[in-house]
């Protein structure tokens, strides 16, 4: 019933007046979107499946600087705290929250100009990223293991013919500078080009830390260089080579024990990452057969550390400890993919049919370095995960109207872990994943369709279980059956409608879902008193019996006259755990999942009085939902106010701007099942990590 009402909308009556009473059918039509992380490059309306994608456009509205800034325009989609920036990404409430001691096979996949950075979101910049797209539900034939959940694929923009340049300066509170520079155009012409991309950003953070007496211990120090070349070898032959280099040298002091904006922390920590990247794409166009050979390297030191008392020596000395974590990790990923496609359709007897085959390698090394104060000396492991997968497609068109697509992804996960207590393990997977659809289109009535697809994530191992010192008395009988943990596996149904109307001035995409999970991973931790009465908290990873995700995503865009434009995205969601017993031994059958809100929402108005004036409107939120499933401490339900006014030159903008306008307190991160406090004797108690207060500034653009 709601789906009808929701479908209903953009036929209405009032809407079909005012897009025919205000909007000229030359001036007001939609920009056509094309989604490039399918096999094939599809119009977004014409995707079997159920997407967002956000435009450099959006992005520029906004002023958003990172993918934190932008997830809530994709229903459904939430993200996660516990770190500077938000890391890790949940799509249908399932994703990770955090990353410690564990190796990790992140649920949501991301890639950067191609380049796997999963589990690795504080590289996500969006200066000079041209679009991102968001694709929901299991991607088992397109990315595989990584992409249980879904995959955000963002894509810088490429090397153009003529040259231009581009200047983008931003001052705000909080200490905000930042400076964005690039420039594009030919080195050999027709045959060689060329982009450059610059970009950091500066921010004192939006903590106070009274016992050090800064602003700046959750800081935000940032900056993204990024390189492409062109090569138009022929007519035939293309090759395109990215180098981008990322550093990340951000604080991290976000909780506090009175649950306010201001810690109280002696040794604040830090969230820091440095990346290099390199990646190749060659295409080689035949009459009929397209060959593409694709090729990435990409290493990543990471130091993740927090002062784990959150408080100074002193405070409660008859009760307090004190000590400080760090985590400090090298990553290694090389990738290499060949695949071939059909440049034109073959003719059958069934209909025409398009094909696409390729088989995909990637190595992944990633060392760990814990140093603890609990620890008598620093904990080591070692994870290598090797996958190997063949996959394919087959799009046969049946009638004018009717097409039918299959595919299927074939892999082997194997992975080595070994750690300095000389635990050692070798779990190895074989995994299969696919899709099959059917689609209907009608000019007028827009696409249809159906879909069932299978995803899967490896097992593995619970290295901070595996990790914890066996000395603490009755550790070793509570933490043994946690050791490892068994591969899941989602199956995905849904049903949609995508369309646009009254000459391309609306655009509508909706779409019904149903995944049923087996052997869920979810997300737990334990807490295990220590002699000194102090506890320490231990993440790892479980398997559920069963659990379910049903749910809606709709989103409409509509030009409503040469001077408006709107949008309205929302997505509803009901996750529920089928059978379920946590550690604690609490039955949550039927329990929400983590990080699963039951509605967002993203509205937004733009308004162009003039010439040169252009003027946007943003609201969006969420509803509450569990930090974890490990406790009962929820986030609060909260809407945001954005807005942004511009005064556009020939090739110059001004901009004055302004995020969460009424500084409303909203959360990220939450824990529940411990107390920290000394002054309190340690009861347990809720806390919270803040999301970021309300931000004002001011922004320049110059464009040659």
């Amino acid at each position: 019933m709601l789906s009808g009402i929701l479908l209903a909308v953009p036929w209405s009556a009032t809407a079909q007046n005012v897009l025919s009473e205000n909007a000229s059918p030359s001036g007001s039509a939609l920009e056509e979107v094309v989604v490039t992380a399918e096999l094939r490059s599809t119009p977004w309306l014409l995707q079997p499946t159920s997407s967002s994608i956000v435009g450099d456009a959006q992005i520029q509205e906004r002023n958003a600087i990172h993918l934190e800034d932008l997830l809530i325009l994709a229903p459904n989609v939430n993200l996660a705290g516990g770190s500077s920036r938000a890391r890790f990404y949940q799509i249908r409430g399932v994703g990770e929250r955090s990353q410690f001691v564990e190796p990790l096979n992140p649920s949501v996949g991301l890639l950067i100009d191609g380049i796997d950075f999963s589990g690795l979101g504080s590289a996500a910049t969006l200066f000079d990223i041209e679009q991102v797209e968001v694709l929901r539900g299991p991607q088992g034939t397109l990315h595989g293991a990584n992409a249980l959940a879904g995959l955000i694929n963002m894509r810088s923009a490429a090397p153009e013919s003529e040259f231009s340049a581009r200047l983008q300066s931003t001052v705000g509170d909080y200490g905000r500078r930042e400076l964005g520079i690039s420039a594009t155009g030919p080195l050999i012409d027709d045959k060689l080009l060329f982009r450059i991309a610059a970009f950091e950003h500066r921010s004192d953070g939006f903590i106070d830390n009274s016992f050090l007496g800064t602003s700046d211990t959750n800081r935000r120090d940032e900056a993204v260089y990024r390189g492409r070349l062109q090569w138009i070898a022929s007519e035939r032959q293309t090759f395109d080579l990215t180098l981008s280099h990322v550093e990340i040298d951000n604080g991290y002091d976000a909780f506090s024990l009175d649950n306010t904006r201001t810690t109280l922390s002696d040794m604040p920590g830090n969230d820091r990452q440095e990346s290099d990247a390199l990646g190749i794409h060659y295409r080689w166009s035949g009459g009929r057969v397209l060959a593409e050979f694709m090729a990435s390297a990409a290493t990543s030191d990471t130091d993740y550390s927090y002062d784990e008392d959150w408080s100074f020596v002193g405070i409660a000395p008859d009760l307090e400890y004190s000590s400080f974590d760090r985590y400090l990790r090298e990553r290694e990923s090389y990738s290499a993919q060949l695949r071939f496609s059909s440049a034109e359709a073959l003719t059958t007897a069934f209909g025409d049919l398009n094909w696409t085959a390729g088989i995909y390698a990637l190595n992944d090394d990633e060392s760990l370095r814990r140093d603890y104060t609990y620890l008598a000396e620093d904990f080591r492991s070692r994870f290598k995960a090797e996958t190997r997968a063949a996959y394919g497609q087959l799009d046969l068109e049946l009638t004018q109207n009717w097409t039918l697509s299959g595919g299927l992804r074939l892999a082997n996960r194997s992975m080595q872990y070994d750690d300095s207590n000389a635990v050692s393990s070798e779990p190895d997977n074989s995994l299969w994943g696919g899709k099959l659809s059917l689609q209907y289109e009608n000019e007028g009535l827009g696409m249809f369709y159906a879909a069932v697809s299978r995803g899967y994530r490896a097992g593995g191992v619970n290295a901070g279980i595996l990790a914890f010192p066996t000395d603490e008395p009755g550790t070793s009988e509570s933490l043994s059956d946690l050791r490892f943990f068994d591969e899941e596996l989602l199956y995905n149904f849904e049903i949609g409608h995508k369309g646009q109307f009254f000459e391309g001035r609306v655009q509508s995409a909706a779409t019904i879902f149903y995944m049923d999970r087996s052997d869920q991973q979810v997300r737990g931790s334990v807490v295990v008193p220590r002699a000194d009465g102090s506890t320490a908290f231990i993440d790892f990873t479980d398997n559920a019996a069963a659990g379910y995700n049903l749910g809606l995503e709709w989103e409409l865009r509509a030009a409503l006259s040469n001077d408006f434009e709107m949008y309205l995205n929302t997505g509803l969601l009901r996750a529920r755990f089928g059978e379920y017993i946590n550690a604690d031994g609490r039955d949550l059958e039927d329990r929400e999942q983590a990080h699963a809100p039951s509605y967002q929402f993203a509205a937004g108005l733009q308004w162009s009085p003039g010439e040169h004036w252009k003027t946007d409107l943003q609201w969006e939120g969420r509803d509450s939902f569990f930090f974890s499933d490990r406790h009962d401490v929820k986030s609060d339900a909260y809407g945001l106010i954005h807005l942004r006014v511009a005064y556009q030159g020939e090739n110059w903008e001004v901009a004055l701007w302004g995020r969460n306008l009424t500084d409303e307190d909203y959360f990220t991160r939450g824990f529940g099942s411990f107390g920290n406090d000394p002054r309190k004797g340690y009861v347990t108690e809720a806390y919270r990590q803040f999301g970021d207060p309300r931000q004002l500034g001011l922004s320049l653009e110059l464009q040659l």
